[in-house]
């Protein structure tokens, strides 16, 4: 924390940068108000410890400055002529002050309680605002700000960590910004997927092999050795094998492990972040996932919301990869039509935000002119082949295309819009016994109900 010292008294200034010696704060000093005024400006000091008498002005002019400046430093005033004066500098924004003379226990006191109310309240600010991302990930949601929450969380403890949420919602970038937050930053991100590892290679692939395994003439480290330091990421841990699932856990517990063919016992200081598409809960009931391992793994859970439930998100994210790809590819399109971008809110997005992204470059490709039009993204939405089929909205994707339809058979939505309708009326207009007669959750119902309205409905 960087801290001025405001005393006209260079003898005092020396001394009481002596009482701080060793307490972490980078200290500078000004003897002069305008050297102080000065200091402000270019230092920008989150902590100041100020004296009221200044050879060429008042302590409480410059207090006055302080006050104006964002972020508002913590201020710690001076004085040696009684509270008179200590009252009037609280009046005006100091948040403590101290009668001289003091002594290097009492400074450093009040100089850590005005340190730890700054921090509380740069955090509560913080809160109260709406953050558009956190490292790789983006989005304003609400339910975005309560993932960036948990992952600062997770960034300050060492906790193993279990992330899910369907394909292509941004799980790897959540382990990512965890990593990136946390103390072991300098380290390596090592990230694997398990599904696309066989299953005969996957341990070596973890714990690395002694020489003369299958025939290699040298010892191969594995991800456990080259993460050591950092965090490894193990993406689709329910397709791990069940019988590595236990060799996983003992490195977890004790940090240790034994590459395949060797009998030394070696050590790794690395966090595990896990991920799954799947329910981790119904894998382990289903024997598919240890009971050992998920509790190891469940200890902070992070669910990564999908794009349908993001609200606006949609478009923060297809602008910025719209910017993005119209960079790299020097295309000349900057933006959406007002009909595009009612669109991007009513689609459900299958294939979450990767199928976004896809999408988007398709378009930034495909698009002549500046501006990307309804027909264009629907066509593009239409073409698309990033659908993930174990997903909840791909059951309710609308596939709006150009072939005649004969007279008996009707689009699928307006089966579906038919259908919800019905059970609405027989349940006089409650929602919730609705969705039980349909055996949907109440909130698929209103999200429907929500894209089939025109944009002035309300």
């Amino acid at each position: 924390m960087k801290m001025l010292i405001v005393e006209d008294s260079s003898t005092l200034c020396a001394i009481y940068e002596a009482y701080l010696d060793g307490t972490g704060y980078e200290v500078h000093s000004a003897e002069t108000f305008n050297d102080a005024l000065m200091s402000l400006e270019t230092l920008n000091p989150e902590l100041i410890l100020l004296d009221i008498e200044l050879p060429d002005g008042n302590g409480l002019d410059l207090l006055a400055e302080t006050v104006l400046m964002s972020p508002k430093p913590a201020t710690v005033v001076m004085t040696g002529h009684g509270v008179e004066f200590a009252d009037q500098a609280i009046e005006r924004g100091a948040d403590d002050f101290l009668s001289k003379p003091f002594d290097a226990s009492r400074l450093r006191v009040t100089l850590a309680n005005a340190a730890q109310r700054l921090e509380l309240s740069q955090k509560l600010s913080k809160l109260g605002e709406a953050r558009n991302g956190m490292g790789p990930m983006l989005g304003r949601s609400t339910v975005m700000q309560a993932v960036y929450t948990t992952i600062e969380s997770l960034a300050s403890s060492r906790a193993t960590a279990m992330i899910t949420g369907e394909s292509g919602t941004g799980k790897e970038l959540a382990a990512r910004a965890i990593h990136d937050l946390s103390a072991r930053a300098p380290g390596a991100f090592v990230a694997v997927n398990c599904a696309a590892i066989p299953n005969d290679l996957i341990e070596s692939e973890l714990f690395g092999e002694a020489a003369g395994v299958r025939g290699n003439s040298n010892s191969r480290d594995g991800l456990i050795r080259q993460s050591d330091g950092g965090t490894l990421f193990l993406d689709e841990v329910c397709d791990m094998p069940f019988e590595l699932q236990s060799v996983l856990l003992r490195f977890i517990q004790s940090g240790t492990f034994k590459p395949v063919g060797s009998d030394t016992e070696m050590t790794a200081s690395v966090r595990i972040l896990a991920a799954t598409n799947r329910d981790p809960l119904f894998e382990m009931r289903e024997g598919r996932l240890r009971e050992d391992l998920f509790y190891r793994l469940h200890v902070v859970p992070l669910r990564i919301p999908p794009l349908r439930e993001r609200g606006d998100d949609v478009i923060l994210l297809a602008e910025h990869f719209l910017n993005d790809f119209a960079r790299q590819e020097e295309r000349e399109v900057r933006a959406f039509s007002d009909d595009a971008r009612r669109e991007f809110r009513r689609y459900p997005w299958p294939g979450n935000v990767r199928q976004l992204e896809n999408i988007i470059h398709r378009l930034v490709l495909m698009t002549d002119g500046d501006t990307v039009g309804y027909d264009d993204l629907r066509l593009a939405i239409s073409d698309s082949d990033v659908v993930d089929s174990t997903s909840p909205a791909s059951r309710s994707v609308v596939f709006k295309g150009p072939e005649v339809r004969p007279p008996q058979v009707e689009p699928l939505w307006l089966t579906e819009k038919r259908a919800i309708q019905v059970a609405i009326d027989a349940c006089e207009g409650n929602i919730n016994r609705a969705a039980g007669l349909l055996e949907v959750a109440p909130s698929t119902i209103y999200r429907k109900i929500q894209g089939w309205r025109s944009p002035g409905d309300s």
